[in-house]
């Protein structure tokens, strides 16, 4: 298994490139099966979770062309012939692995009218139930059973009726799901309290460009108008927001006082207003341009809490980096998360290292600077954005810090190692013997 290891105390410098959203991506791969025929994606990030995904489109009948080691001209551009989808099944041992692969689930049904996918995997904490999918899917007149750890759903007739969904709360991963049922419906679907996130958005205008009918988008209400059928479109992928924002977090932590990282390929609208104005109050000096954020080193940052909330709140996928970032901040806070109320699984490998942090039921209080001095020791990855906030904070400890189990990391962040040595940072990845660390 790999390991990653961070020689603290080096200041970030130069530029770190952002790359493309592995949360939209995989919406994006699941929509191309809607469509007869074959749709070309760019700017699609060399992560594990797409690769899974991309063999679980091949098990329907999918021909997936995407080899990012092959041609620099073609790196991040994938070719999805779905021209041939014949079998209605995403099986077990793929969907466990990652549970953007429910999105079968309503790109199935909305192809052919019948799907059987495996209740999902995934990054180890929750609880994420599905039964938002399986209600938005049946309001719009999927029969659903579930057997043996798999959905199995069923459009009478062969085709969705269209319908109304009210969610609560608000989810992405349901919003999408109905969506993908709903772009080939024979009526109209209301969707109410949708999720707003860019990677809704981005997703319905590759619906759009594909011929769906949508209303409402990056709104809480969006209605849909069934289609017929859809074609096969040529699309760009977004840029990851939650990339940029831990290329943010990492800079203000790590640049030197009055040095300016510039993080490039970064489309900054999609963080949202409440994470910039809660990065603005740290006193960290950031610009925003055209692809492009430009971060300043200072001697200081300022303590601030945030609280996790849907779009355009504060993403609860940047809650564990802000956390690290606190620990170097002048004075105590707190990081609270209304999103996922348990996930702080990365709290005590933070503790291992030496954080002042102490978890009270939603919320973790962090010690600033203070009481916060971290050194190097061997912590374990749970999940991945719990990934990226041990290495980070491997980079402002003193020593040698050894992050085990990243293949969690791989499943979001493309070649990290590579852009932080890039970027001056001393890190390098190593096999190492799970078992032996478990014994």
């Amino acid at each position: 298994m790999d390991k990653l290891v961070v020689q603290g105390g080096r200041p970030l410098r130069g530029q770190l490139h952002v790359g493309g959203s592995k949360n939209t991506a995989l919406p994006l791969m699941a929509a191309a099966v809607l469509a007869d025929g074959t749709t070309t994606i760019h700017n699609i990030p060399a992560l594990k979770d797409v690769h899974t995904f991309a063999n679980v489109l091949r098990v329907t009948g999918c021909r997936v062309s995407f080899a990012p080691d092959e041609d620099p001209v073609t790196a991040d551009q994938m070719v999805i012939d779905a021209t041939d989808v014949h079998h209605y099944e995403a099986p077990y041992d793929l969907v466990r692995q990652m549970r953007a692969s429910f999105y079968m689930l309503g790109a199935l049904v909305g192809r052919g009218g019948r799907a059987k996918v495996s209740l999902p995997g995934g990054c180890a904490w929750g609880p994420r139930p599905v039964d938002l999918h399986l209600k938005g899917l049946q309001a719009l007149g999927a029969e659903i059973r579930e057997e043996g750890g798999y959905v199995f759903a069923h459009a009478p007739g062969g085709r969705l009726r269209g319908g109304r969904i009210a969610f609560q709360p608000s989810t992405v991963g349901a919003t999408i799901n109905v969506m993908l049922g709903a772009a080939t419906a024979a009526g109209e679907t209301l969707i109410e309290n949708a999720a707003a996130e860019p990677d809704v958005v981005v997703f319905g205008e590759m619906l759009r460009a594909m011929g769906a009918r949508i209303d409402g988008l990056g709104t809480t209400t969006i209605t849909m108008q069934g289609v017929d059928r859809l074609r096969p479109v040529d699309f760009t992928n977004c840029p990851d927001r939650i990339e940029l924002g831990t290329y943010m977090i990492a800079a203000a932590m790590c640049a030197a006082p009055g040095e300016t990282v510039r993080l490039t390929g970064a489309e900054p609208d999609h963080l949202g207003e409440a994470f910039l104005d809660r990065f603005r109050e740290t006193g960290v000096p950031f610009s925003l341009g055209d692809g492009y954020v430009d971060v300043t080193g200072v001697e200081r940052i300022a303590p601030v809490s945030i609280t996790t909330a849907p779009y355009p709140g504060f993403p609860t996928d940047l809650q564990a980096q802000w956390m690290v970032m606190m620990t170097q901040a002048d004075g105590d806070s707190f990081v609270r998360d209304t999103v996922y109320t348990d996930r702080f699984k990365h709290v005590p490998e933070l503790r291992r290292l030496g954080a002042d942090v102490r978890v009270e039921g939603d919320t973790v209080h962090v010690g600033g600077r203070a009481s916060s001095r971290l050194s190097g020791a061997t912590v374990m990855s749970t999940d991945l954005r719990a990934s990226v906030s041990l290495v980070m904070a491997g980079m402002v400890a003193t020593g040698e810090t050894h992050v085990l189990r990243v293949y969690h990391l791989d499943r979001g962040y493309e070649n990290l190692e590579g852009k932080l040595e890039a970027a001056g940072i001393e890190i390098r990845r190593e096999e190492y013997d799970d078992t032996a660390v478990e014994a």
